[in-house]
């Protein structure tokens, strides 16, 4: 049996607490590996190592910070498919979605290549007589990632490239579902020339990401998950006076208007709703038809379904593979029952799909008529579950929106200009898109959503990163006038 070991202090470290948990292949349900789970005393081994080497590391020239950078993003295309697989394997996501999770974690590195430029302060000459006026970015210490098992490999690139790109050390606590790709990342990181410590790795449960969270020596807190446990660690590391980013949930809506193409939306609607299958805070997980588009998206999303290849992200031609755990597959089988009792209508039902095997798998359901006052609306499932909700107009469509708990991503399909603008600047919601059916920014933007699927008031990666991991410096200087100042000052007066 594989044992998966922390990293500490640039190796490889065995776990001693005695505690473990399986570590599973989704699509055969069998136990591939071990993976430590540490306590508080390792914890803090990983803390101590990040702050031992954040004194030399952020005196080190942005020049060759950046050096480092581009020889961990060469390290990260070269062994891109191992990444991938790795993901597969743990996840259970087909290699195709997995693959492209790895590169859009390269993109936020490739945008940390560039911290040279991002850490450039601002100057002000004679801001009065005599004085000049100019700022800088310092880093912020020792910096902590608590992310989630859904992305092991993106989400930690969201954080670690620009937290140690700025100058900080860095101890991340993946999950502990699918943990591999993080040591794998630690491995690459050294290979590029990292300074052992600067980049740390803890595996763990809630106890781990506790203790990381409550240690003196942790300046800021970054976190990926679900809205109650991202709530929890930004009050947790608020009181103790820490910087926190916790990004929540999602119940991503995407609007349709009449006008639409009905087969762009409809493939759009079903790659964004089974991708990866709906186990991404981006996933589209509510369509909004409006008017009289509905019933023949509705036809059209479930001819798609039922020709949608479920199966191990490793086989050939798969297009959704199985959840992460029986538990979790098991849940979200459980709102289409409910979605039923409470008078929805299920088109297409994912327990009726068959699957050899003791695999995780859950096919692609449907749920129609659905009502915003249904459990199946409100609550953030996280599965293979799409729910149409039909709205009479636009102003109803934008309305759902704007009142859900949950305010992460939206999109609207339609051909009409004026209505696409509308929707961009009255829709709430942190990241919108215009007949793009997952609105992820680019590297350059940053992440983020409003209400209960933000806890904090910084967005993850692109500049709001770049801040998040720097505090801001401000300096007022005066020097006394060369011509006129009796201090000798070494040289010519007149030089």
């Amino acid at each position: 049996m594989r044992d998966i070991p922390h990293w500490i202090a640039g190796e490889a470290a065995e776990g001693r607490s005695g505690r473990s948990a399986d570590v599973f292949d989704p699509a055969t349900g069998e136990i591939q590996a071990r993976v430590a789970l540490a306590n508080e005393e390792e914890v803090n081994a990983a803390v101590v190592a990040a702050r031992s080497a954040f004194e030399s590391w952020r005196s080190t020239p942005l020049s060759a910070r950046a050096e480092v950078m581009f020889r961990f993003r060469g390290l990260l295309e070269a062994r891109r498919e191992e990444l991938a697989r790795a993901v597969t394997a743990e996840h259970g996501k087909v290699l195709a979605d997995a693959a492209g999770e790895v590169a859009r974690g390269i993109e936020n590195v490739e945008y940390a290549c560039g911290v040279p430029n991002l850490l450039k302060g601002g100057f002000s000459e004679m801001a009065s007589k005599g004085v000049d006026v100019y700022s800088m970015r310092q880093p912020v210490g020792v910096a902590a990632g608590i992310t989630p098992f859904n992305f092991p490999v993106m989400v930690p690139l969201w954080m670690c490239a620009n937290a140690i790109a700025c100058g900080n050390s860095f101890v991340l606590k993946p999950s502990e579902r699918d943990p591999s790709a993080s040591i794998l990342l630690a491995e690459l990181f050294a290979e590029a020339g990292l300074p052992a410590g600067v980049f740390n790795v803890v595996q763990g449960d809630g106890d781990a990401a506790a203790a990381l969270i409550a240690h003196p020596d942790v300046s800021a807190v970054s976190f990926v998950g679900s809205t109650p446990i991202a709530r929890r660690v930004y009050e947790s590391g608020a009181q103790q006076g820490k910087r926190v980013q916790a990004l929540g949930g999602a119940k991503n809506h995407m609007v349709v208007l009449p006008d639409a193409e009905l087969d762009v939306a409809a493939d759009a609607a079903v790659s964004a709703a089974y991708g990866s299958a709906g186990e991404r805070c981006m996933a589209i997980s509510v369509l909004v038809a409006v008017g009289d588009i509905a019933d023949d998206l509705a036809t059209a999303i479930r001819s798609r379904i039922e020709k949608l290849r479920v199966g191990p992200g490793t086989e050939s031609g798969a297009e959704m593979g199985p959840l992460i755990t029986a538990e979790h597959r098991d849940r979200v089988a459980s709102y289409v029952e409910l979605a039923k009792s409470e008078g929805a209508t299920v088109v297409v039902d994912g327990r009726e799909q068959r699957f050899e095997g003791s695999g995780f798998f859950l096919g692609a359901s449907l749920i129609d008529h659905v009502k915003p006052e249904m459990r199946v609306y409100r609550d953030e499932i996280f599965g293979p579950v799409l729910s149409v909700v039909r709205a009479e107009s636009f102003d109803e469509a934008i309305g759902l929106v704007n009142t859900n708990e949950y305010a992460n991503g939206c999109t609207i399909f339609t051909r009409d200009g004026g209505a696409a603008q509308r929707f961009q600047s009255q829709v709430e919601c942190g990241m919108v898109g215009i007949n793009v059916p997952i609105p992820v920014p680019v590297a350059y933007y940053s992440f983020g959503g409003w209400r209960s699927s933000l806890f904090g008031d910084s967005h993850i990666y692109g500049p709001e990163g770049i801040q998040f991991y720097t505090r801001s410096k401000v300096v007022t200087s005066r020097w006394p006038d060369p011509a006129t100042s009796r201090v000798d000052l070494g040289f010519p007066q007149n030089r």
